[in-house]
């Protein structure tokens, strides 16, 4: 799989803003954006890794068009905090 961790990201600065955090990671096709967090400290989280991880195998399997449909679809539905592919995400930290 390959992937690409891009810092101090525009894309992750808005949705830090918009979940009203101050760190935050989102994942775009195999880019994993941060936001008010370094490459270290994030690949040091392991937990947080393997969440974000998932939402790129998320982004594989499903295209990357239609995942954010899918996903932002299951959000205005469910909410963020109730998004099926939130919780499979939050579930693999565990594994």
């Amino acid at each position: 799989m390959m992937l690409n961790i891009k810092e101090n990201s525009w894309v992750a600065k808005l949705a830090a803003k918009k979940l009203k955090t101050k760190n935050v990671t989102i994942v775009i096709g195999s880019t994993i954006h941060l936001y008010n967090v370094t490459k270290q400290q994030f690949l040091q989280d392991e937990k947080w890794v393997k969440h974000e991880v998932c939402h790129l195998k998320q982004f594989q399997k499903h295209g990357n068009f239609t995942f954010i449909l899918k996903y932002l679809l299951e959000s205005i539905q469910h909410g963020y905090r109730h998004n099926k592919y939130e919780a499979e995400a939050c579930r693999t930290e565990e594994e």
